[in-house]
């Protein structure tokens, strides 16, 4: 199905023929004629399926049929982190472009004069407002920001800001908006407490399951089964020519990222570190040099494998296995984006082979194990039915909702409560 067969308004249809959309996704088919019908609505897809035009452009389309004569702010779109909700406004900017509507763009990092850039936009009514949920919540306490006049709420990636632990701060967010507003929620996934949520903050609700469990045909996919110690010299080996094409390399700890940006500089590898600690304009200027080629190598943290929206990513690094297979599928969908190729490697420990077995399980195929390089000598067998050994003494780790991996800790609960920044057209 094609944009320009939905009854959308003739400004709407010139920018999205600007930003050279033409045929809708599944998931823009499935949602964009509910929302337009004003219906609330329960979405699951993963990223890079176009879910964020499956909201933007019927949004618009009622801002602009409605009006806005008071000046308020008459949408709100909640995402987990900057990278993300920058994505979105630059997105909004384009589709907006023959449009009277603006934007401000609500998220942590910087010093006082992003906050009061921020703060000026609220206040001038911006009518689309897209905000990380912590640096939201201070512009309610301390700039009394009015959402009082709010028609539509969009939570987009909502299982990623439940595992970061903004739930309470979602709930006051809503508190702060009319109950007569229409709620959007948008998640790569639906476990229990997304339905719970849900139930909470949802009118009879329309459902729609985009089922992507699988990644993108076009990624080959192959793995390393190795010690932890042959990793760095794998990526040594993989690298020692020029690969041509920009590779992230995934961690799920900032620590070890740190570290591994260090040691690959060391190697001379062209890498920077992509993680929370960073300052936002650091962050930004990364990203920056990343898009641009200026940098070969990004190590991340997971927080970017759904706020990154550069399409020539040619290889994708496990350096460890992730926990949750829904995580194997949203790294490695960073590349193979708009109908391109592209390669993914995970490198599997001795203690990994477990995880990494759910992960081909969950997926239904058989990931090719690749040879070692001759360089870094023989590593394990493959045998992923023996357990790793469990820790010695009375200690089993951290208890839930505790300590640096607990519910509502850690690196991602913090993207969305340091103060920044804001760009705003």
């Amino acid at each position: 199905m094609r944009f320009d067969e939905i009854d959308f308004e003739p400004e709407v249809l010139d920018g999205i023929a600007a930003m050279n959309f033409r045929d809708m996704t599944p998931v823009q088919e499935a949602t964009m004629p509910l929302i337009l019908e004003g219906r609330d609505l329960i979405a699951c897809a993963q990223t890079g399926t176009g879910k964020t035009a499956a909201y933007t452009l019927p949004l618009l389309n009622r801002l602009l049929l409605e009006g806005n004569p008071d000046s308020a702010i008459k949408a709100v779109i909640v995402v987990p982190t900057r990278e993300l909700a920058q994505q979105i406004d630059m997105q909004l900017q384009g589709f907006s472009y023959f449009m009277p509507i603006s934007t401000a763009v609500i998220y942590g990092g910087g010093d006082g004069k992003g906050w009061s850039i921020q703060k000026q936009g609220l206040d001038m009514g911006a009518e689309v407002v897209i905000a990380t949920p912590g640096r939201l919540i201070s512009h309610l306490q301390n700039s009394r920001t009015d959402l009082s006049q709010v028609d539509y709420l969009i939570l987009d990636e909502a299982d990623r800001m439940l595992d970061m632990g903004f739930f309470d701060d979602i709930m006051q967010i809503i508190s702060h908006t009319p109950k007569t507003r229409q709620t959007l929620m948008f998640s790569a996934t639906l476990p229990p407490k997304i339905r719970e949520m849900a139930k909470q903050v949802l009118r009879n609700p329309a459902e729609v399951n985009i089922a992507i469990s699988k990644p993108n045909e076009a990624i080959e996919q192959g793995a390393y089964i190795c010690y932890e110690k042959q990793k760095p010299e794998i990526i040594r080996w993989m690298f020692r020519e020029p690969s041509g094409t920009k590779t992230i390399i995934f961690s799920s700890s900032k620590q070890k990222v740190k570290e591994m940006a260090h040691v690959f500089k060391r190697m001379h590898l062209n890498a920077a570190a992509m993680h929370s600690d960073l300052e936002q304009e650091k962050r930004e200027q990364v990203m920056l040099d990343f898009k641009n080629g200026k940098i070969d190598l990004l190590v991340a943290t997971d927080i970017v494998a759904r706020g990154i929206d550069i399409t020539d990513i040619g290889t994708v690094i496990n350096y460890d296995v992730p926990r949750d297979p829904e995580d194997y599928i949203h790294r490695i969908g960073r590349t193979a984006r708009a109908s391109a190729t592209g390669r993914a490697v995970t490198f599997v420990s001795e203690h990994e082979q477990g995880m990494f077995n759910r992960i081909e399980k969950f997926i239904e195929r058989d990931i090719e194990k690749l040879p070692l390089p001759e360089t870094v000598g023989e590593g394990p067998a493959y045998d992923p039915t023996i357990r790793p050994p469990r820790p010695q003494g009375g200690y089993r780790g951290r208890g839930r909702g505790h300590g640096k991996g607990g519910h509502g800790g850690g690196e991602g609960h913090r993207e969305g409560r340091k103060g920044g920044r804001s760009p705003r057209r």
